[in-house]
């Protein structure tokens, strides 16, 4: 357990340190260390231009803080009330607010774990829509861009640590910070691996939900900026 709070305590400092240091509005001085890999060759079809400082965080208040985390924190909040997990936060408008807040408290940790750490590595986490045709071809494109990311003034792919981390970041810190003591780290893998399938149905979502100008997410004010702008348009 020790070891798990330690480790969860070293990502949260390093990631609320890059995300406070990049709202100020400048930071670019850490090595390039995560190791490069294949993106999807799809991927690269798009002439590529790098976001800004200020897209990328106005991404990350978003993602973190945004209309999409509370509308989905209280949707998960009324299924774990309507199954009554965890038992211990008992039923009526009390046990769903926790459920509620926990759920959102997850998110916005996740995000921002997230966004620290792919600004540390320089990374563009933003969502890339697969220049190629075909319903396989897509679904593959969005699936592996899951844990991929651009880096460089070219955007080549790269294997996103903070993609793999964030998501059982924010499940370890509610495991050890607001869950009941019969959690364990185990739980929290598996939470965490739920959210990582979360993060592939969003990625689809953006795929293939029209996110254009006359969308209709676009009109509801709910066009969700973690999908890159189109054409390399910048937001």
């Amino acid at each position: 357990m020790s070891r798990n709070r330690l480790l969860l305590l070293i990502v949260a400092l390093l990631a609320s340190h890059a995300a406070y240091a990049n709202a100020q509005s400048l930071i670019s001085g850490n090595a390039d260390v995560s190791s490069s890999i294949t993106a999807p060759s799809a991927q690269m079809d798009r002439e590529y231009t790098r976001p800004s400082q200020s897209t990328r965080f106005a991404n990350y208040l978003f993602e973190a803080y945004g209309p999409y985390p509370i509308a989905g924190a209280a949707f998960q909040g009324a299924l774990a009330q309507w199954t009554n997990s965890p038992p211990e936060w008992g039923h009526g408008p009390d046990g769903f607010g926790r459920r509620a807040a926990s759920k959102f408290g997850i998110e916005a940790v996740s995000a921002t774990t997230r966004y620290g750490i792919a600004e540390m590595f320089k990374e563009d986490s933003l969502y890339y829509r697969c220049e190629c045709s075909g319903l396989m071809p897509r679904a593959r494109h969005a699936v592996l861009s899951t844990l991929t990311a651009r880096r460089g003034d070219d955007g080549h792919g790269v294997f996103s640590i903070a993609a793999l981390v964030a998501p059982y970041s924010g499940a370890m810190t509610a495991v050890y910070g607001w869950y009941p003591d019969r959690f364990s780290s185990k739980d929290a893998m598996r939470i965490g691996s739920y959210n990582l399938l979360y993060y592939v149905g969003g990625n689809l979502a953006l795929e293939f939900i029209n996110r254009g100008p006359h969308s209709i997410l676009s009109r509801m004010h709910l066009n969700n900026p973690h999908g890159a702008p189109e054409e390399g348009i910048e937001r």
